[in-house]
């Protein structure tokens, strides 16, 4: 039903995607895809305008059913009304938590390589970063739960902020990583803040586990942020929320929400949440099958024609990890090379930690056409070519 080759012109649209590239520069990084919004969002959110008035909204029972529904049946996760909270977006979810939950000089652990704006909300917020590094084996990553334990014995650490599916490194957690790491902050009092925006871009052999959905113990000592922005491209709508089972952390967080003003979502963002949860499925399982095959060809293309770069095969998420060890670039140096010679603007990998200075990051949503010029621009940079 979709079309997803469909190439739509985006920039002088005030995108901060493409309106700051330079016209000549192709930009695949930030986390936003270059396809049309599903049309039943569309269609509701026209609907919504043509009603001509547009005062003070509250969530309604089709916002709140929409949610549940969509974690029950897509990912097999029972929910509660009571358990859904408004943010604005997972970032400043992420900031208002852990303002809720720390003090300054407290201590945030954080798996890197990993989004980077992690980093300013635990600095903002007056604590300090413990890096637990993912182990880069093998061409993939897991989790180092001998050095995660000791860090956690340190009575200053307050909370863990978990990627899942983590982003860049695509992995999308098993429930026995999942638990073996929830398990060991409960031994240590640590309160576990689970990003789980990707959960619904996952490759068809892998399953996203809501990491509150294992066990109610779990649940009760965690912080799930999920949103439809990521999953059905509304990034700008800005609408999320936080899945807290635990009275008292939900009302921790309820009381900075209530200090900053930001109790409800706005008019747009209801419509289009529950359009998105209650006929946007059948868009997005085309949406994967389209990355899965972009993915594919980004794969063949580089072991072919670009060897010197591995790709590190994402479970989840459309943006791709790649290791660019081999150019004899890294941090600075590598990114402008990509961007200079290539006239490419990834992600820079030092930006997600020092562990990543040898890495770029790919936003693959996108059309064919766009990827295959990319791929081509890439290839002639590395090869030497003008």
């Amino acid at each position: 039903m979709y079309n997803f080759d469909k190439e739509v012109l985006r920039r002088n649209t005030g995108s901060l995607k493409w309106d700051l590239a330079k016209n000549d520069v192709i930009p695949m990084w930030v986390a936003d895809m270059d396809f049309e919004t599903p049309e039943p969002i569309v269609k509701a959110l026209k609907e919504r305008v043509e009603h001509g008035i547009f005062g003070y909204t509250i969530a309604d029972k089709d916002y709140y059913s929409s949610i549940i529904n969509w974690m029950n049946k897509r990912h097999g996760w029972n929910i509660k009304k009571e358990w859904i909270n408004f943010s604005p977006g997972v970032v400043p979810g992420v900031n208002i938590i852990l303002r809720a939950i720390t003090h300054p000089g407290d201590k945030v652990i954080l798996q890197t390589p990993v989004y980077y704006p992690f980093f300013s909300a635990v600095e903002n917020n007056g604590c300090k970063i413990v890096e637990n590094p993912l182990i880069y084996e093998n061409g993939t990553y897991k989790m180092d739960y001998e050095d995660l334990e000791k860090k956690l014995k340190d009575n200053r650490v307050k909370a863990f902020v978990l990627c899942n599916p983590h982003n860049p490194v695509g992995r999308v957690w098993t429930e026995e990583e999942l638990k073996t790491l929830g398990e060991l902050c409960i031994k240590n009092n640590v309160i576990i803040i689970s990003d789980e925006i990707h959960g619904d871009l996952i490759y068809k052999q892998y399953r996203h586990i809501p990491f509150a959905s294992i066990s109610e113990e779990l649940s009760d000592n965690c912080v799930t942020f999920i949103a439809p922005s990521k999953t059905f491209n509304i990034a700008g709508i800005q609408a999320a929320n936080a899945i807290i089972s635990n009275i008292k952390i939900r009302n921790l967080y309820l009381t900075q929400v209530e200090n900053l003003g930001i109790t409800r979502p706005n008019i747009f963002a209801i419509v289009a949440t529950a359009a998105a949860y209650n006929e946007g499925e059948q868009w997005l399982d085309e949406l994967i099958n389209y990355l899965q095959n972009n993915l594919d060809y980004l794969k063949q293309y580089i072991r072919k024609n670009i060897p010197k770069i591995k790709v590190i095969n994402p479970e989840g998420t459309y943006l791709v990890w790649l290791d660019c060890s081999e150019l004899g670039l890294k941090g600075k140096e590598l990114h402008r090379f990509v961007k200079d010679k290539a006239r490419l603007w990834l992600d820079e990998g030092y930006i997600f930690g020092a562990n990543g200075e040898n890495f770029e990051r790919i936003n693959i949503a996108c059309p064919r056409s766009v990827l295959v010029e990319a791929l081509s621009r890439l290839e002639r940079a590395v090869s030497g070519e003008r």
